[in-house]
């Protein structure tokens, strides 16, 4: 049997840990947190990745925890309405899609390998591969042998750096940075996500159904000195001077930052790499491919990334050079459709000038009435479905044994 560390147990961790235990090899977890991560944003699971929660039996405990979102709210700086906007541009939500948070879907795909060996507080501190294995050295456990190791570790992948080399080398910014954080209900409206678009930055709040509290999203250029990925109070000083003199809700927003517990700041990036293995080590989701929230399909990717891994690593019966050839030779053109649509997505998401926040809500307002509505719509919404199903998923082989 076929022993594979998997570093991460985010959303492509467990699916991989998922994927391979059906294939009948034998997956460990380890993750750095003392427990599976909750909070984040919600994230939308499209196309081929919803048809691999389908083949993991998981689609209606998935669809049990849908956002429920139905609207969009443009606000001003004094709160006053400009605009809305349905579902329906949000990406194409058409029953062919789920929208969830991603700390639910984690948490479900978590509890769908309780018969994987989870390894928690702990990290991957040195690799050392030979013809025949990796020895593992753990920063708090001792050393293990595996037969491969996969990083899916995320943006600031450990495997990458240790195998591959410094993260400065494979990431690629797109000239802005992200911070999300859980903020009391009273910032939202149920169902509802409230804008409010500025020259350069946006703000956004929404509460899913029913949810008992909300999230607060900020939107902005990087700034000249980018603070430490890990040092928290550096991040929300510099998000704090962003948004300095900016209206609406937004000082009240950072004034609760101080007391969100899953504060989250980062800079807007893909992760492009020539390859994604090196011998017995690999690396699939964002660690490999990352695509950036502007894409909105990180989550498919990771998704889709883990099912094709390990349908391949199954049908190379565990050998990794033809394994992970197969998945990169299946992988690159799903992952390329996807990162393309990153940047014109992000274009639309901040906006550079008063002009043009005054003329794409004047769009909006109109849209409803406009001739033509319904192909207008399918114009911004195609890129986003064509992506979501380019590539053919491999059938599932019989599990081994």
């Amino acid at each position: 049997m076929t022993d594979v560390l998997i570093s991460g147990a985010g959303v492509a961790g467990p699916a991989l840990a998922w994927w391979l235990r059906r294939h009948g090899f034998r997956p460990t977890v380890v993750e750095r947190a003392p427990a599976a991560r909750g909070g984040g944003y919600k994230v939308d699971i499209r196309g081929a990745a919803l048809t691999v929660i389908e083949r993991m039996g998981l689609r209606e405990q998935v669809t049990r925890h849908d956002t429920g979102m139905r609207l969009a709210r443009f606000v001003d700086a004094g709160g006053a309405q400009l605009a809305t906007m349905d579902a329906a541009l949000f990406g194409g939500r058409e029953g062919d899609d789920v929208e969830i948070m991603r700390g639910d879907l984690a948490r479900i795909l978590n509890d769908a390998t309780d018969d994987v060996e989870h390894i928690y507080g702990d990290s991957i501190a040195a690799l050392n591969q030979s013809a025949d294995g990796v020895e593992v050295a753990f920063e708090r456990g001792p050393n293990r042998r595996f037969d491969l190791v996969i990083g899916a570790d995320g943006l600031h992948s450990t495997v990458r750096r240790l195998a591959f080399g410094p993260s400065s080398d494979h990431l690629h910014p797109l000239g802005h940075h992200i911070a999300i954080f859980t903020v009391p209900a009273e910032y939202g409206e149920d169902a509802v996500e409230l804008m409010h678009p500025a020259p350069g930055r946006t703000v956004g709040v929404y509460r899913t159904a029913g949810a008992p509290d909300a999230r607060a999203l900020f939107l902005f250029p990087s700034p000249a000195e980018e603070p430490d990925h890990r040092d928290v109070a550096a991040q929300r000083a510099a998000l704090a001077q962003a948004f300095a003199g900016a209206g609406w809700r937004v000082p009240e927003l950072l004034i609760a930052m101080a007391d969100a517990p899953d504060f989250y700041f980062d800079a807007m990036s893909q992760v492009r790499m020539d390859r994604w293995s090196t011998g017995r080590i690999g690396l699939v989701g964002d660690a490999g491919y990352g695509a950036s929230p502007a894409s909105g399909q990180g989550t498919s990717l990771s998704l889709v990334g883990a099912y094709v891994l390990a349908a391949s690593l199954a049908e190379a019966g565990g050998d990794p050079a033809a394994g992970f050839a197969a998945y990169e030779r299946r992988m690159r053109p799903f992952v390329a459709a996807n990162q393309q649509l990153a940047e014109r997505n992000l274009k639309g998401m901040v906006l550079g000038s008063a002009a043009q926040i005054r003329f794409q809500t004047l769009m909006l307002r109109l849209m409803p009435r406009m001739p033509g509505r319904e192909r207008m719509i399918s114009r911004v919404t195609e890129p986003i479905r064509k992506a979501a199903v380019a590539i053919t998923l491999p059938d599932v082989p019989a599990p081994a044994g």
